[in-house]
């Protein structure tokens, strides 16, 4: 039986050296033949992201505000969903309210996790931005440079980034044309676009802006071309993962698993009861939409972004700057941003399947305000300044 023990332990002994060995490096010095083991860096694991936090007695009195808003708005408009605020980075308010699912009377929570809808273009910029420093893409490249079949030419990715493209809605195409049983994934749909014969383009590149979803799911598109995974794999790797943003992923419709938390889409029906919202063709796409996140974690992306950890000042420059037509006139879009000048703003709301979602940084106070609600609220823009005035007279008076 020792003998047994002895052999065991000495092959437990190879086996683990055979593991350091394999992710480090051996460096022997000549002269005195001393072997060294360098560790590979790149197995070490960076320190975990903590959100800071003002002290309570800085908080106590927006945070009882705050909450008196977020019951009276549950209350009377039917908000069921969370809000946080945050200064210089760090946490001013953060609170949930209502239901996370109707039926089973379960509530919001810290976890409970949102479709941030058009939020998610933020992310699809953000993505392309740091394809474009690493000297993957310019933003002068067209379509055709990587779908060279694409029936819409001389279409640039800063034309996509900033809602000046012109492309027709591939909503209208998938809901009018799409005859599979299961909705069109990104390639799908790119494939698609280029057999349809219906869709033409609302006017020629760069005329005017006009929002447009399937600009970005085709940037999404590009970006899987390009990387040569897929969106979700390359938001994980080169976003979420290095901003510890454990609860923030990408989701297709009937490809992806649904997860821990994940929250559906409701709406109200004859004034009391709550309706599920169906998913649709359109589901599947992502780029445009289909980000899930915590509230936290968008805190975590803004500051990331603001941080400079993603991509460079000037990329984030690109990003919060308005667009200019190709004759000159400038429209209040920047890429995944809109700009408002006169409340030095860069924000960007979201409606899709229930979700109504908002992301709102004030520049000048360094103010981050997140709305996630899914039960089809319709004052964002209301309620983001109903925040905005509480902070303003309550926080630090």
């Amino acid at each position: 039986m020792k003998i047994k023990l002895k052999y065991f332990i000495v092959g437990f002994i190879i086996l683990l050296s055979s593991f350091v060995l394999s992710t480090n490096v051996i460096k022997t010095d000549p002269k005195t033949n001393l072997t060294e083991v360098i560790l590979d860096s790149s197995i070490v694991e960076e320190p975990t992201i903590v959100l800071e936090r003002y002290p309570g007695i800085e908080t106590k009195k927006v945070n009882h505000k705050l909450d008196s808003l977020l019951k009276r708005i549950n209350k009377r408009h039917d908000f069921h969903g969370s809000i946080l605020v945050a200064k210089k980075g760090k946490l001013i308010y953060q609170n949930q309210i209502g239901f996370a699912d109707f039926r089973k009377k379960t509530k919001l929570n810290k976890e409970s996790i949102f479709q941030l809808a058009s939020v998610s273009k933020q992310f699809t910029a953000a993505a392309i931005m740091i394809l474009k420093e690493r000297n993957q893409l310019k933003l002068t490249d067209t379509i055709t440079t990587y779908f060279p079949k694409f029936p819409y030419k001389n279409i640039t990715i800063k034309q996509l980034l900033n809602h000046t493209s012109g492309l027709p809605n591939y909503f209208w195409v998938a809901e009018n044309e799409w005859k599979k049983n299961h909705p069109p994934s990104n390639l799908e749909m790119m494939t698609f676009l280029i057999k349809s014969s219906t869709a033409s383009l609302f006017f020629r590149p760069g005329r005017r802006f006009d929002y447009s979803n399937t600009g970005y799911f085709v940037l999404a598109s590009i970006l899987e071309e390009i990387s040569n995974e897929s969106y979700s794999n390359f938001l994980e790797t080169n976003i979420f993962k290095p901003l510890q943003m454990h609860n923030s992923y990408a989701y297709s419709f009937k490809k992806d698993t649904i997860r821990k938390n994940q929250l559906i889409g409701y709406r109200l029906y004859r004034g009391w009861r709550h309706r599920t919202i169906p998913s649709t063709v359109n589901d599947a796409v992502v780029g445009d939409k289909n980000i899930y996140a915590t509230s936290e974690d968008l805190l975590k992306w803004m500051n990331g972004l603001n941080s400079g950890k993603l991509i460079s000042k000037e990329s984030l420059e690109l990003m919060f700057t308005k667009g200019k037509t190709r004759y000159g006139r400038v429209f209040p879009y920047g890429f995944g941003f809109r700009i408002k000048n006169d409340e030095n703003k860069v924000y960007h709301y979201g409606k899709w399947n229930g979700f109504s979602t908002g992301i709102t940084q004030y520049q000048d106070e360094e103010l981050v305000v997140i709305i996630l609600e899914h039960t089809s609220y319709r004052s964002l823009d209301y309620l983001n300044k109903q925040i905005k005035n509480i902070v303003d007279k309550s926080f630090g008076s």
